[in-house]
């Protein structure tokens, strides 16, 4: 028996992607297919296969390394029959060369993924939430069993590829294989389909899903569930489930990344002596300190108060803007006390602004 390394064309310690690429190379130039009639190409080629086959698989290369037999699988070989792992890279490599159709009726095939757009209040963003959803998914028809038979009816076999799901045709010198246009592939045909599916073996369904929502989510903010996208084909995964988050509006607060703004009203007498003010927090009230002389516009930052880090225990700050609200109504006592203020003050609100206005236009240009 030649040695495996020596038929491959590569070195002993050669990797995995090497010897890949070194069989693809030679089973594209030693196939049956491509070589018709001559029996030189065909024993290369099981020779081919045999080596790649005990090389590929790390039990049997450990083994052939160290005995120079692969456990039993070594020398000559039937190139029709492979183990689960070969047979996957002789699909991998041979897939476009027959026209993308071998292993087409068993081909493994993920479910395609589903989107979800849900909105959500401010304080379910900054503390999360649990939410339950409704998502419609095709499922296997219950009446049929998933067959798309009715009565249990099972499907007959395709007259046209003979149950084998795909037809072949000489091109050339190339032997080509397709998917069978009638039964798509199958191998077989409904001639009764059910009445519930129609055939198709799955029928829409509406399922409750639970999300959980994290602390810290935004507008924009893309979660994803795994595996609760529709069903996969052939044994095939479940594609994933993408929920998509909008935030509403406040009537209090705005948020700015993961601070809160908001914007509280004092009165004069607080903005000018000095006091305490209730602030509304995303959970509770504070007191916020006020000093004296206190400027409409003045910015105070209350750290830890804004929205949860996303994947993080701290929190952002809530920001508060202060602004003297003016009273719109006046008591005879309240005009009164306030003129006496004005008068102790010296303030003359028309003088005063006149003074400024002569101050603007008297400057030097």
């Amino acid at each position: 028996m030649r040695d495996y390394y020596e038929i491959l064309g590569v070195e002993r310690n050669a990797t995995p992607e090497e010897l890949k690429k070194a069989y693809r190379g030679l089973a594209m130039k030693f196939h049956p297919d491509r070589n018709k009639g001559d029996k030189e190409s065909e024993e290369k080629f099981k020779e081919i296969n045999s080596a790649y086959s005990c090389l590929s698989d790390p039990q049997k290369k450990a083994n052939y390394d160290r005995f120079g037999t692969d456990g039993g699988m070594g020398g000559g070989g039937d190139y029709g029959q492979f183990s689960s792992s070969f047979s996957d890279i002789f699909d991998d490599i041979f897939g476009d060369f027959f026209g993308g159709a071998r292993g087409q009726r068993t081909r493994v095939v993920k479910g395609e993924d589903l989107r979800y757009d849900m909105t959500i209040t401010l304080e379910e963003a900054a503390f999360g939430a649990s939410k339950e959803i409704n998502i419609p998914r095709w499922q296997p028809c219950e009446t049929c069993s998933g067959t798309g038979s009715a009565g249990g009816k099972k499907p007959q076999v395709c007259q046209t590829c003979k149950g084998a799901g795909q037809v072949r045709f000489q091109q050339g010198f190339f032997s080509v294989s397709k998917t069978c246009s009638r039964c798509g592939g199958a191998g077989a045909v409904i001639t009764d389909p059910c009445k519930d599916c129609h055939g198709r073996c799955m029928t829409k369904e509406t399922r409750n899903v639970a999300v959980k929502i994290p602390p810290g989510v935004d507008t924009n903010t893309r979660l994803r569930m795994t595996g609760e996208g529709e069903l996969g084909t052939n044994g095939g995964p479940a594609g994933d489930l993408y929920i998509f988050i909008a935030v509403e509006s406040h009537n209090f607060f705005q948020r700015d990344g993961d601070d809160l703004i908001c914007e509280v009203p004092i009165s004069f007498t607080i903005a000018a002596l000095g006091g305490e003010v209730e602030v509304p927090k995303i959970e509770g009230n504070d007191t916020l300190k006020i000093p004296s002389g206190t400027q409409s516009g003045k910015i105070f930052r209350l750290k830890g108060e804004g929205i949860q880090h996303i994947g993080k225990s701290s929190r952002g700050d809530q920001i508060v803007k202060v602004y003297i609200d003016v009273p719109t109504k006046l008591t005879s006592r309240q005009k009164e006390l306030l003129e006496e203020f004005a008068s102790i003050n010296g303030d003359d609100v028309t003088k005063g602004f006149k003074k400024k206005l002569k101050g603007i236009f008297s400057s030097d240009r």
